[in-house]
């Protein structure tokens, strides 16, 4: 299975952290599935690094070292296509967030398997992995 991770969960699996449910480590572990990483994701981490101001929720890393995480874990890179860009307009107004939409579109899209811990993008459809 080709599994797309959502932001928060790609972080969470390349920092160990303890909010990386059992359900994701064991899918993300498991050797007969391919592990996709979005630019969506590298990009929305570079801009919210861009803009941190020091708050508690602010993104502790770049895109760039994103980047050099996700290479280590040998997680494979996925552009976004026009077809991707533009599917974001068929999805229902669930959830505003653009990054997420456009992963959802992406999922949807290609398609991938996306796994998130957000209850809103898990809406979109069951093809959506709630982790």
């Amino acid at each position: 299975m080709r599994l797309l991770l959502d932001t928060h969960v790609a972080l969470w699996a390349v920092t160990d952290h303890p909010r990386l449910s059992g359900k994701a480590r064991r899918l993300i572990e498991d050797q007969d599935n391919s592990i996709v990483i979005s630019a969506v994701t590298i990009w929305e981490i570079a801009i919210k690094h861009a803009l941190a101001r020091g708050g508690p929720n602010d993104m502790p890393i770049s895109g760039r070292e994103a980047l050099d995480y996700f290479a280590a874990a040998g997680f494979e890179l996925l552009p976004i296509s026009p077809l991707d860009a533009a599917a974001v307009e068929e999805l229902p107004p669930i959830h505003a967030d653009p990054f997420d939409r456009m992963l959802v579109a992406q999922a949807l899209n290609v398609p991938l398997r996306l796994l998130t811990a957000n209850p809103r993008v898990m809406r979109y459809s069951d093809t959506v992995i709630g982790v």
